[in-house]
C-alpha cells in the first residue's frame, strides 16, 4: 500500500526531526536533576508523537505527489483521463465524500493509492502500468478500493493509531536509553553520550517492532475497502482486479511491491506481521464469501 509506505517514512522522518531538534535546543522537560521525571516525559513524547503523526498527515497529499512525480489531470486531454475522471466522480458521490483530486504517475508497477488528511479533500492516484494492464472493469474496481479507503476515514485512523505508537516509542527508548546510561556506564550526574546514543538506536528499533501494530491495522483495512469496492463497482469487477494481480503477480511479490497500492506481498511466519497487506487470495475468498 504505497500510501502506507509514505506516510510511514514521511512519520519516522519528522519524528526524528523533531527529537534531535529538542535534544539540540535543550527542549527537555522530562529531565531534572539527572534523572527523569515519568509524567513530564509522557507528556512530552504524547506532544511530539501526535504531532509527528497530525504533520505527517496534513502534508500526506504534498509529499505524495512529489514522491511518485504525480501529475494531478487539472483538464483532461484524452478519453482515459476523461473516464478516470468520471469513474471517480460517480464513486465519491455514491461513497458520499468530496471529490477527490485524481492523478497520474509515471511507473511500470501496477499500483493506485490514495491519500489525505480530510475524506473531502483526498487524492485518488493511479500508475501508468495499472492503466496499461488492467480493463475498464478492473481498474474501476481498483479506484472504488481507493475511494472506499478515503470515505473510510483510513489515513486519519492510521494517524492516531501511529501517533499512540509514536508516543510510546518515544517514551520507552527515553527510559531506556536512561538505564543504559546509569546502570552500564555508570554516569551519576546528568545524561552522558549513552544516553543520547542508545535513546537514538531504541527509538529506530522499536520503531520497526512497533510498526506491527500499524501493518496489522492496514490488514484489516484492506478486506473493508475490498468490501467497499465491490460496493461501489460491482463485486466480480473487484475480484477480477484481485485476480488480475494474481495473474501479474504469481509468485511472491518482490519485497518493494508488498506494501503497494492496491498489491501486496505474501509472506509466512515473521514475515506476515510486516505485511501491509493480506495475500491476495484471503482477499478473494473473503469477497466470493460475501
Amino acid at each position: 500500500m504505497k500510501r502506507i509506505v509514505l506516510f510511514l517514512a514521511t512519520n519516522l522522518a519528522i519524528v526524528l526531526v523533531l527529537s534531535f531538534t529538542a535534544q539540540l535546543l535543550g527542549i527537555e522537560p522530562y529531565l531534572r536533576d539527572g534523572g527523569l521525571n515519568l509524567t513530564d516525559l509522557l507528556a512530552f513524547t504524547a506532544l511530539m508523537g501526535m504531532g509527528g503523526s497530525f504533520i505527517s498527515l496534513a502534508i500526506s497529499k504534498w509529499s505524495a505527489k512529489r514522491m511518485v512525480g504525480a501529475q494531478v489531470i487539472e483538464s483532461p486531454s484524452s478519453t482515459e483521463e476523461l473516464w478516470l475522471l468520471d469513474t471517480v466522480r460517480r464513486q465519491a458521490q455514491a461513497a458520499g465524500i468530496g471529490m477527490p483530486e485524481v492523478a497520474i504517475y509515471d511507473s511500470p508497477e501496477v499500483n493506485a493509492f490514495a491519500t489525505g488528511m480530510n475524506k473531502n479533500s483526498a487524492l485518488v492516484a493511479v500508475s501508468t502500468g495499472l492503466l496499461r494492464s488492467m480493463s475498464r472493469d478492473e481498474a474501476e474496481a481498483v479506484l472504488g478500493h481507493e475511494v472506499s479507503h478515503v470515505a473510510n476515514g483510513d489515513m486519519v485512523t492510521l494517524a492516531l493509531i501511529q501517533g499512540v505508537v509514536n508516543t510510546f516509542v518515544m517514551f520507552f527508548s527515553r527510559i531506556i536509553g536512561h538505564v543504559v546510561d546509569r546502570v552500564v556506564f555508570k554516569t551519576e550526574r546528568g545524561h552522558g553520550p549513552a544516553f543520547f546514543v542508545t535513546m537514538i538506536i531504541a527509538e529506530l528499533v522499536l520503531g520497526i517492532l512497533a510498526s506491527i501494530i500499524v501493518m496489522w491495522f492496514s490488514r484489516q483495512r484492506e478486506f473493508r475497502a475490498d468490501s467497499g469496492g465491490a460496493s461501489l463497482a460491482g463485486r466480480q469487477k473487484m475480484i477480477g482486479a484481485l485476480q488480475a494481480l494474481q495473474r501479474q503477480h504469481p509468485a511472491p511479490l518482490p519485497d518493494k511491491m508488498a506494501a503497494f497500492g492496491i498489491a501486496g506481498g505474501v509472506g509466512g511466519g515473521l514475515k506476515r506481521l510486516f505485511m501491509t497487506h493480506p495475500p491476495l487470495e484471503e482477499r478473494i475468498a473473503a469477497l466470493q464469501a460475501g
